[in-house]
């Protein structure tokens, strides 16, 4: 050979080496069940690059260069699988099997996983008995999660669920007020509110408000389903929020985790869980306190919460959870103010005797099994016993000083309500495909009551009825609300081809809705002396019966891309309970109706090389017959705000969410100990009234839509110190279907009016010291920013109820 050959043998050879690229692929599967394994995270340590398999359990890593690679195998419920792969000179096939988890990844392990994924994330087109194919879905996980966690300050929580719109008004984290695309934030009321799958409000029939919220510091994620969650959770507009709280911990027989928390307003929380597995019992459980004085006089605050969730593993395929919450707390409550007396001074109050009680305890028993290897049932029973106090001066001239001798309006409400939800996913061939098939019902009652009458002319918190010392205030009432529902759904994956996907789905209601009692009504003449004292009995019973249909879309052309639809009926039934209880400067519409209409989502939504992960995506809402508010003047020549079914109304919009890794896009070859993230969570939102039997409402715009929602943030870190800045950005809004202006120098109401522009920015920190210790800080509204969310009738008002100004935390946790 000569010396010329040679070379170019060897040029060839060496050219050959440094750029030919080869595949690995493979499947994995259950080694017990022999069973593709779905959404198992595939991570290149070698290259630092992540896959998942798909629906038949293959991955893929394309282009490789000839080498080594470590490739390490995750799972939820499967042990962790690390294989040393060498690519020669062709592509290499595997075959995984994974063996179901006894025991758990280690702690580290997980934060290095999680250091490898965003703050959000999305459910898998199935996730145990559930289908989310074609939906709109954003997971909020709450490790990755910064801000002050002891308060669940909602808009650091839900940063990066595109257009919620908040009522930020509560500084102690009692209560969640969120809506989106028009619906009222008012306790979450347009949602179906969820921990651990099952229902926590007060009545998903007669009163969905939720009084209670889940710590956040025992929060694992929480799920965010859109309108369309109505053929699986219920019939809101809103869709679904699911509260999942973490898991036993099972490499531990005990592992203890203790947070204490101290802030402004002599803030101070008391966080402490007990985690571990023994045998095959597992548990999980916390308690958390909470105590502060508010941004206001007249602001108070003590809260318990005790959270216990315990398991036995009878075999591998079959588990009974059963698990039981408390929830318990009093605060004071400032009242409101009207536009003048905010412009004055933000943080006064001229409310000493308002007071607000919640004592809340939840049921769960969980029964979950694998009858064949594609075939899963779950059975869940919940119940709730309940009750909420509400006390106070409620006049409706806001700027009126409460004194005591003076009679105080109380409301009380106790909830005694059970049901069960069975579901059963099978899986099964379609078209050379696995497609999904869940099926299910619910059913569902409640007997609960509500009392409206005198309260002790006193300032403390008592909440027993002072029917002797007022014998004839005006406002009582004595009802019981005994409701049914039993609901019926399916849903269906047709995997037409590996990238093509269609989901139709079906729902079916049964609700029965019935209000018995009395209310009284009193009249009385110019000098206060009673005219006229009637009692009126009621029984009002209301059944309906129909049929919600939807149907979803899902293509992946490439597996950084996906492109949804979903389209999506949805229904709010009118409750009797809204229609008997009184407020000043509040009146219903007795003749109300319920709600109609859909849901619609088109959107763009992937993961592109573990650097950018983002969700683009236009929606439509309709409803026939919205119940709204309009301003109206009563016969005594008050103003007051009027709820009917004001009209028909559509609002629509783009939401924009992206989440970019600044370190992995930026720098190459990257350190591992850097991360360094930036995200932009846009909603452009238009609404409209286009039809209404009320004068002056066609083409109105619909209360509750701010035309911009943003909320834009950056994380730093470097190995175990982590900072964050949060900037949120809201436009004015209506809070009126009348389209009220707002009047700075308005002097009586404070219930009419516009929501001005606002912004917030909020600030982070978190420093963790030999693995077991951590320091969390931060300022929330940096800019000290003077602002208000909200214009209340009733409780915690009537009138501006004010955000919270500059506050600051600090918290140190131990885990051992």
């Amino acid at each position: 050979m000569k010396l010329k050959d040679f070379s170019t043998l060897i040029v060839t050879l060496v050219t050959t080496i440094c750029f030919s690229q080869y595949d690995i692929k493979g499947r994995i599967i259950a080694i017990e069940k022999q069973i593709p394994l779905t959404s198992v995270e595939i991570v290149n340590v070698s290259n630092n690059s992540v896959t998942r398999s798909d629906e038949k359990g293959a991955f893929l890593f394309s282009k490789v260069k000839p080498g080594q690679y470590r490739l390490v195998f995750l799972s939820d419920e499967y042990r962790l699988q690390e294989e040393i792969v060498t690519v020669v000179n062709q592509d290499v096939n595997l075959l995984i099997a994974l063996h179901p988890m006894e025991i758990k990844l280690s702690e580290i392990l997980i934060k290095k996983r999680k250091k490898e994924i965003f703050a959000m994330a999305r459910l898998r087109d199935v996730e145990e008995t559930a289908i989310y194919a074609g939906k709109k879905t954003e997971v909020v996980i709450m490790d990755n999660m910064m801000g002050n966690r002891a308060v669940n300050v909602p808009r650091q929580v839900f940063s990066q669920v595109v257009g919620l719109n908040i009522y930020e008004s509560d500084n102690s984290g009692l209560q969640l007020n969120i809506g989106g695309r028009g619906l009222d934030p008012n306790r979450s009321a347009h949602f179906n509110i969820r921990q651990n799958d099952y229902d926590i409000s007060a009545d998903i029939l007669g009163y969905p408000e939720s009084y209670y919220t889940p710590a956040t510091e025992g929060l694992d994620r929480i799920e965010v389903i859109r309108g369309a969650a109505s053929l699986q959770y219920g019939t809101q507009f809103g869709g679904l929020i699911n509260f999942k709280m973490k898991s036993p911990d099972t490499n531990k027989k005990c592992s203890v985790l203790n947070r204490q928390t101290i802030g402004s307003n002599n803030l101070f929380t008391s966080f402490t869980s007990l985690s571990g597995t023994i045998g095959e019992f597992s548990y999980y459980t916390f308690f958390n306190y909470k105590l502060g004085d508010g941004f206001q006089p007249n602001s108070e605050f003590e809260s318990k919460n005790y959270f216990g969730n315990f398991r036995y593993r009878f075999t591998t395929k079959t588990s009974l959870c059963f698990e039981y919450t408390h929830f318990q707390y009093l605060a004071q409550q400032p009242g409101g103010l009207t536009d003048k007396m905010f412009y004055e001074n933000a943080f006064q109050s001229n409310r000493k005797r308002n007071w607000f009680a919640v004592d809340w305890n939840l049921f769960s028993l969980k029964l979950k099994h694998t009858v064949t290897s594609k075939t899963d049932l779950s059975v869940n029973l919940f119940g709730l016993y309940a009750g909420r106090k509400a006390l106070g001066f409620r006049s409706n001239r806001v700027f009126q000083e409460d004194h005591e001798g003076t009679v105080r309006d109380l409301i009380t409400g106790k909830f005694a309500n059970w049901g069960a939800e069975t579901r059963i996913l099978k899986r099964y061939g379609f078209f050379k495909n696995e497609n999904a098939f869940v099926a299910g019902f619910k059913y569902y009652q409640s007997d609960n009551t509500a009392r409206q009458g005198p309260g002790s002319s006193g300032r403390d918190a008592n909440f027993d009825f002072a029917t002797a010392e007022f014998p004839y205030y005006q406002n009582q009432s004595d009802y019981n609300y005994p409701n049914r529902n039993l609901a019926l759904f399916g849903e269906n994956i047709f995997r037409i081809t590996d990238k093509f996907a269609i989901t139709p789905g079906i729902r079916f209601e049964h609700i029965t809705t019935q209000a018995k009692g009395f209310y009284r009504k009193i009249n009385r003449d110019n000098a206060g002396n009673v005219i006229f004292d009637e009692t009126l009995e009621e029984h009002n019973k209301l059944n309906r019966s129909f049929v919600l249909l939807g149907i979803g879309f899902s293509y992946k052309p490439i597996k950084a891309v996906e492109s949804y639809m979903n389209f999506s009926q949805n229904y709010r039934s009118v409750t009797f309970n809204d229609i008997r209880i009184s407020e000043p400067s509040y009146k219903i519409d007795e003749n109300l109706k319920d709600e109609k209409g859909y849901t619609f989502d088109f959107g763009i939504r992937g993961q592109l090389k573990n650097k950018l992960t983002y969700d683009i995506s236009a929606f439509g809402l309709a409803y026939k017959g919205r119940l709204g508010q309009i301003i109206k003047e009563t016969e005594d020549f008050r103003i007051i705000r009027f709820r009917t079914n004001v009209g028909d109304a559509f609002i629509y919009g783009m939401e924009i969410f992206a989440d970019l890794s600044l370190q992995k896009t930026l720098f190459s070859p990257m350190n591992p100990h850097f991360k360094w993230n930036a995200f932009i969570n846009l909603a452009l939102t238009k609404s409209e009234y286009i039809r209404s039997k009320q004068p002056g409402i066609q083409g109105n715009k619909v209360e509750f839509v701010p035309m911009q929602n943003l909320k834009s943030g950056m994380l730093f870190g470097y190995k175990n110190l982590m900072t964050s800045m949060q900037f949120t950005y809201m436009s004015d809004q209506y809070t009126d279907a009348t389209n009220s202006k707002q009047d700075k120098n308005e002097n009586i109401k404070g219930i009419e009016g516009q929501v001005p522009t606002y912004y917030v920015v909020d600030w982070a920190l978190s420093l963790t010291v030999a693995k077991n210790f951590t320091i969390e800080t931060g300022i929330n509204n940096l800019t000290n920013t003077i602002y208000f969310t909200r214009r209340a009738t009733g409780y915690p008002g009537p009138g501006i109820i004010p955000s919270a100004p500059r506050s600051y935390y600090a918290t140190l946790q131990l885990r051992f």
